[in-house]
């Protein structure tokens, strides 16, 4: 049994997360207060005037107003018990060797540019570089107010279709990665890990980290023996801070598992686990012989590839949430 101080402790980090949270929707509120003054400011003002310029600064405010509006809205959306959290964003290539690894890097990438674009931090945990380029896999700890509750949004295969830069021939190329989402679960949630149940391997890390990481035996590996679950983080500067990462994700990927048996439709935390190839993807990007980046749950789709590319990906996030709350509404 954990000390009064501890579960102490405890409670005022919950209840300091609480008013953050709060602190941020009351932020937004009158963020959009601002916004709609200015808009309706400026119509008077224009309309006053007789004056078609600044009636064409209205009209942007407006949309400035609404754009937010919408991003407001779409965050009402996210109700799940661990919508709030940060989250743990790991990518796989799959099918497609060498042009597979370097589709998962561009991804990579992607959500890279996404969790700048929207005020998150991230955090590398684990990477793997490919054989010869790009990425085998890599693990990224995105922080912020309702990361996971974004991201989830984003668990499936992606599909590349595009000329391949690795194909002399100049051949039209198609490439598979997948992207898992967990939730980063705070200390309190309790789930029991026996240290029996646990293998735990050291070993030197490879791939991005600096001078230290690679001249000592600072990567770990877990394998959660009844489960067959393993979790890898080599990117900390010591093998203690990679041990408590590889835990907390394994911890997530065990609440998962747990969520995942109580509701066999796996429709709280996970999306149906797929193989990693043609016919399973939610998303697919084709850069060639046009550009259309569609996603397949949604119909959403966007011709600006590069855009999506540099991690602008809200609207097909926010058309599955969309999505998804009007299942419930009906259902």
């Amino acid at each position: 049994m954990q000390p009064d101080f501890w579960q102490d402790a405890a409670s005022a980090q919950e209840t300091l997360k609480r008013i953050k949270g709060l602190k941020s929707k009351v932020e937004e509120f009158h963020s959009l207060e601002r916004l709609f003054d200015d808009a309706v400011t400026l119509v008077q003002l224009g309309l006053e005037e007789n004056d078609a310029n600044i009636l064409g600064e209205a009209k942007t405010a407006a949309a400035g107003f609404f754009s937010a509006y919408e991003k407001v809205r779409i965050a009402t959306l996210l109700g799940g018990e661990y919508d709030g959290n940060n989250a743990i964003l790991s990518l796989h290539s799959g099918a497609g060797g060498t042009e597979a690894n370097d589709w998962t890097n561009m991804l990579y990438r992607m959500y890279l540019r996404y969790a700048e674009k929207n005020g998150f931090t991230a955090e590398v945990l684990d990477y793997q570089d490919g054989d010869e380029v790009g990425i085998k896999s890599v693990s990224i700890l995105i922080s912020g107010l309702n990361a996971y509750g974004y991201l989830k949004c984003e668990k499936g295969i992606h599909r590349l279709i595009r000329l391949s830069p690795f194909d002399s021939a100049g051949k039209r190329h198609t490439s598979f990665a997948s992207c898992d989402v967990m939730p980063d679960l705070d200390d309190d949630i309790t789930i029991v890990i026996k240290d029996e149940d646990l293998r735990v391997d050291t070993y030197r890390a490879s791939g991005a980290g600096g001078q230290h990481v690679n001249m000592t035996d600072s990567a770990v590996r877990i394998t959660h023996l009844p489960s067959g679950i393993v979790v890898t983080c080599q990117n900390q500067r010591s093998q203690l801070k990679n041990r408590d990462y590889a835990m907390k994700m394994l911890k997530s990927k065990l609440l998962e598992r747990e969520i995942a048996e109580r509701d066999k439709q796996l429709a709280g935390m996970r999306g149906d686990v797929k193989e990693i190839s043609f016919g399973s993807q939610i998303r697919t990007y084709t850069f060639h012989p046009y550009s259309l980046v569609k996603d397949h749950r949604t119909n959403a789709e966007s011709g600006n590839i590069g855009a999506v590319m540099d991690g602008a990906v809200d609207q097909f996030i926010n058309a599955y949430l969309l999505q998804k709350a009007e299942l419930k509404v009906y259902n």
